[in-house]
């Protein structure tokens, strides 16, 4: 991608409510950073940094040869420590940084070009992520199912955890039970939490304070919108395995890569 260099940059917290410890869980023999970190490394990112504040997942992978960047332990989000990570590496306004998730160890290399190269198609977006269609009206209607409306130019008008757009026809879920054909669109999109960012941009946003539509929906991208940046959405080139938020999500990833190294040829 010559004139198009990004950098792939995992954030990775030790600490979760639901799963402490997550981005060292063994999976495979390995933790599951490190099956992050090594589909990043297939894609054609220029550089993949793992930033962390804790001296256990530094040690872990920088066993690996992973490069480490430590980052305070007060930010608010992965955004907040992407910034710091920007600043630190010394880049340019311009550069462009991708936040792959610590807990997607079956993200596609695909999708982290895909999302970064939708940044460089558009020079005047801040932000570029991606989607895909809804096919099931429980997720249409599931608050923790994000969904995203698009302008002609790709550039999303709004993200939202209600039904987005509402159809009028169809005021409840019971309605698509006897008109299916309602979910024979692209009209709803779930948002894929993938994102590409120019370091101009980051060095803004951590100077933001939260925005009133991101503290009622809980979703941070809105404070861009709230500033008047630009997020162009893409739609997936392929499909988005589900992360690793649960002991149940944890197992069924296990199950899943556990017999992709066991298969002759395995990785």
């Amino acid at each position: 991608m010559a004139g198009r260099d990004f950098i792939a940059v995992i954030p990775a917290r030790f600490a979760s409510s639901r799963l402490p410890g997550k981005p060292l869980a063994e999976i495979a023999g390995e933790p599951m950073l490190a099956h992050v970190w090594r589909r990043a490394g297939q894609s054609a990112a220029r550089r993949v940094v793992v930033a962390t504040d804790d001296s256990r997942i530094e040690q872990a992978m920088a066993a690996l040869g992973a490069e480490v960047v430590m980052t305070r332990a007060d930010h608010p989000s992965g955004t907040d420590r992407l910034a710091e990570v920007a600043e630190r590496l010394g880049l340019t306004d311009d550069a462009v940084l991708v936040n792959v998730q610590g807990d997607e160890p079956l993200i596609p290399p695909t999708l982290i070009d895909q999302v970064a190269g939708r940044l460089f198609d558009d020079p005047g977006a801040s932000i570029a992520t991606l989607a895909e269609p809804i096919a099931e009206v429980e997720s249409l209607f599931n608050p923790n199912v994000v969904k995203v409306v698009r302008a002609l130019d790709g550039r999303a008008l709004y993200f939202s955890r209600a039904p987005l757009p509402w159809d009028r026809e169809a005021w409840d879920r019971d309605a698509f039970a006897t008109r299916p054909e309602l979910l024979e669109t692209d009209a709803w999109l779930r948002h894929i939490g993938l994102y590409a960012y120019r370091a101009g941009f980051l060095a803004e946003y951590r100077d933001w304070l939260p925005s009133p539509l991101e503290r009622l929906e809980h979703l941070e991208q809105l404070r861009a919108l709230h500033h008047g940046h630009a997020i162009q959405v893409a739609l997936a080139r392929e499909p988005h395995p589900a992360g690793v938020d649960t002991a149940e999500d944890l197992a069924r990833v296990r199950a899943l890569l556990t017999t992709d190294h066991d298969e002759p040829g395995g990785h």
